[in-house]
């Protein structure tokens, strides 16, 4: 061999692939960890879950027609469903959302009103909003507990402070829009009111204010996030250094 020839790599043994860095996969867990909104179908899932609810108020304003009405927001909510299909993407919020509106068509039908359309979601909000804030109540704020639940963290976050104000000030948003969403709605539906803005004062208050508490949520995470990695570093620090640990 000549002294200037290039050497080549050293090869392990044959049909030996090099060992993998582990931090290579634990950054790309970290990359596909879902966020929030995307655990809730995305900006789309949230968005076409008010498609049978538009439907539903056009067709109701324009031809005064409850049967016409239902049958369209049903079938409005069975092509989101198999849109998402066709495109390959989560189909849960869609499949829920279907189920919702058929249920919603049904207490209408039976009432015989267009208003009834609107009767769970205004009670749902009331119990939605009466366990966020239960869990704030108790010091288990839903938002981190769900967080953490669907990344696999564990539930050790609430051992710190900032955490868990984070994560109040994330179940709070929702707490309020849901209040907000019961206490508006639920008054125009006993007013005279009701046919007229009961639906259009439910779209204001649908996929806006949820989006603005999702603002919140994302917002308080990420706080959440910085707070607890600077409390690791300053752990590490003091530990190396020989010092007590940050409380």
């Amino acid at each position: 061999m000549r002294p200037d020839a290039p050497t080549a790599p050293v090869a392990g043994p044959a049909g030996v692939e090099p060992a993998a860095d582990p931090s290579d996969g634990a950054e790309e867990r970290a990359e596909r960890a879902p966020t929030l909104l995307e655990q809730m179908g995305g900006v789309a899932g949230v968005v076409t879950s008010a498609v049978p609810v538009v439907v539903f108020v056009l067709v109701q304003a324009v031809f005064s027609n409850l049967v016409a009405s239902i049958v369209a927001a049903v079938a409005s909510a069975v092509a989101v469903a198999v849109w998402r299909l066709v495109r390959g993407e989560k189909v849960q919020p869609a499949l829920s959302g279907l189920f919702g509106v058929a249920v919603c068509a049904l207490i209408a039908w039976r009432t015989g009103e267009a208003k009834g359309f609107f009767l769970l979601g205004i009670w749902t909000s009331l119990v939605y909003g009466g366990v966020f804030l239960v869990s704030v109540l108790v010091r288990r704020p839903l938002v981190g507990v769900l967080w953490h639940l669907v990344n696999g963290d564990g539930q050790g976050w609430r051992s710190s402070p900032a955490l868990l104000r984070a994560y109040d000030l994330a179940t709070l948003a929702w707490v309020v829009v849901f209040g907000a969403r019961f206490v508006v709605q639920r008054w125009l539906y006993d007013s005279a009111y009701a046919e007229t803005w009961l639906g259009w004062v439910r779209l204001a208050m649908g996929v806006p204010l949820a989006l603005l508490a999702a603002a919140v949520t994302v917002w308080a995470i990420r706080r959440a996030t910085e707070a607890a990695k600077e409390q690791a570093e300053q752990a590490e620090h003091a530990e190396q250094s020989g010092g007590p640990a940050p409380a």
